[in-house]
């Protein structure tokens, strides 16, 4: 009877953490999507179930000849994509090299790259303004693409070349038995095999870009290139006043590409998780 008790009370401690924990994060997402639906632009009357819900900022989002809502959110998408597209390649590339070759500096480039990790972003927002400046790259998005990238690679590097550590080097001395050079052995047998950690750090540096403020309102200076954290926060600090709720309805459309992203990639996920419990 003792035991059975233990049981009940380890179970409804458990419960309550885990009802504790979705209270912490899904109360202000819930929150902020009530509030997006709130009439009027103060915050101060929203709530999660508001009175007469509407759909107005919403609207008012989609009128470009007040908010440049949809310029921003192209802006946005673009740099993300691209974002991903040219850090996926790239560290693909250098975790094959780490993973699968010996050379001189391996080492003290690996521990470089964990260094690295190890400064935030913010401490080097002015040696990347100054750079910026010098290269003319300031107020553009291949500049802020560049400094995105550059920021992904070490961590994620690290990431895939622990993943690729576990593919079995054999197959890479079959395949090379059979005549196959290494690029062929990176494109038709190691990477196919990396697809659950290629949706991994997709998904990361997608999302890294689309909802950073720091470095892009430092780097962007026109309305034209602005992300939508940076235009979200200048409708409400400078245009036009305490738009609170309208800057909440734009903040819960920021999530659909993510969302959908990760829906695209769940089934990487998921079978990334079967396959690190039967690789040695």
């Amino acid at each position: 009877m003792d035991m059975k008790r233990q049981k009940v009370i380890r179970l409804t401690l458990s419960y309550l953490v885990l009802l504790a924990m979705c209270i912490i994060v899904l109360y202000p997402l819930a929150w902020i999507i009530g509030s997006s639906f709130n009439p009027g632009q103060s915050l101060s009357g929203s709530s999660i179930f508001p009175k007469h819900p509407t759909l107005a900022h919403y609207a008012e989002l989609f009128n470009t000849n007040k908010i440049n809502y949809l310029h921003w959110y192209f802006n946005s998408l673009k740099i993300s994509i691209f974002t991903m597209i040219f850090t996926v390649i790239l560290v693909s590339l250098t975790a094959y090299s780490f993973s699968r070759f010996r050379f001189v500096g391996r080492k003290n480039g690996l521990t470089g790259f964990l260094l690295l990790q190890m400064i935030p972003n913010f401490a080097a927002l002015i040696a990347i303004y100054v750079l910026a400046t010098l290269t003319g790259l300031l107020d553009t998005h291949i500049g802020l693409i560049c400094i995105y990238v550059g920021g992904q690679i070490p961590m994620n590097t690290w990431l895939m070349k622990g993943y690729l550590d576990t593919i079995p080097k054999e197959l890479d001395e079959s395949a090379k038995i059979d005549g196959a050079g290494n690029f062929r052995i990176f494109f038709q047998i190691v990477m196919p095999l990396a697809k659950p950690i290629i949706a991994v750090i997709a998904l990361f540096s997608f999302i890294a870009p689309f909802g950073d403020f720091i470095i892009a309102s430092i780097m962007l200076r026109s309305d034209s290139n602005y992300t939508l954290a940076v235009g979200l926060y200048d409708l409400v600090a400078n245009k036009f006043g305490a738009e609170f709720t309208t800057f909440a309805a734009g903040s819960v459309l920021i999530a659909l590409p993510i969302a959908i992203l990760f829906l695209c990639f769940q089934r990487y996920f998921v079978s990334g998780l079967t396959a690190g419990g039967t690789k040695g």
